[in-house]
């Protein structure tokens, strides 16, 4: 998957189909009243980033969004704007040569979809397919995205990986995530349930196999988040956290973690966005500990 390219026309033609608004709630935006099969876990062997003609050196990025309860106005915020204001983005600045982006929805574990994932696109199917995805609205927030994570490591072909060597991107955005003890027990009857496989990994395993293929990050939607929340010990260095009031910068955010991971300076990033978002976005990636695969030095 993967080819063509995303333009703000077509966005726009999408949302005038969709009868889409500034004011469109959760449920006008998100209309499925269930999992669809196609972006079922359960039904899905590997999902594919391959070179194109038109993108000829393919780099994946999944955006990982927390749907449980607590959460349903990150989906909806970004069905609206972040979505679009960041596929112009990435190609305005060329932070990614040639995006493929995968969206996924996960939830709680115990939800009756703790995880949706789509295809790897390069052109408006990417939106398309945001908006089939089902807000489940269950959960309590206490999550930590390990089936995401293992959906990475273990079903997607990459060829930037695969041929090239180098890594995706993969950004999971929510507020509290923590694994409970009775959610760790529970982790095999879950990953069968979802992955129809047995799965005998613990999460860190699982996410120490998913960096292998991606750059894994987390932005938490809650500055209080305290330092010892389960996801800030598995990430040492690779979380984020910004205000919910401060939602309109996940596009600067994102794109500005991809560029400082291949060599750009913080100084050079922060310098592409208007003043009020460098603001956030320097709080967000600044106790960011980052490898520079140039220089091979952190920063």
């Amino acid at each position: 998957m993967g080819r063509g390219s995303y333009t703000a026309a077509d966005w726009s033609k999408l949302k005038n189909s969709r009868n889409l608004a500034n004011a469109s709630n959760e449920r006008e935006i998100f209309r499925n009243q269930s999992c669809d099969p196609k972006f079922d876990p359960k039904y899905i062997q590997v999902r594919e980033a391959r070179d194109s003609e038109d993108h000829p050196e393919s780099l994946p990025i999944i955006i990982g969004l927390d749907v449980t309860g607590s959460m349903g106005y990150l989906a909806e915020k970004v069905a609206k704007e972040a979505l679009n204001e960041t596929m112009m983005k990435l190609y305005s600045t060329n932070a990614v040569k040639d995006p493929a982006l995968m969206f996924a929805a996960y939830g709680d574990m115990y939800d009756q979809s703790p995880l949706q994932v789509t295809q790897f696109e390069s052109d408006i199917r990417i939106a398309e397919q945001l908006l089939e995805l089902w807000l489940e609205d269950h959960g309590n927030g206490d999550v930590v995205p390990n089936l995401l994570w293992y959906f990475a490591a273990k079903h997607t072909s990459l060829d930037n990986y695969e041929k090239r060597k180098k890594k995706g991107f993969l950004f999971t955005i929510g507020d509290r995530a923590e694994c409970r003890t009775d959610q760790e027990r529970n982790l095999k009857s879950t990953y069968q349930r979802v992955f129809g496989e047995e799965v005998n990994m613990e999460i860190p395993s699982i996410l120490k196999a998913a960096r292998e293929k991606f750059e894994v990050f987390h932005l938490f939607l809650d500055n209080k988040h305290e330092k010892a929340n389960t996801i800030v010990h598995l990430l040492p260095g690779h979380t984020m956290a910004i205000r919910p009031d401060e939602i309109d910068a996940i596009p600067e955010i994102l794109i500005s973690t991809m560029q400082m991971v291949q060599g750009m300076s913080m100084e050079k990033t922060l310098e592409q966005w208007p003043a009020t978002k460098q603001v956030i976005v320097k709080k967000a990636i600044g106790d960011l500990t980052l490898v520079n695969p140039k220089k091979g030095i952190s920063f």
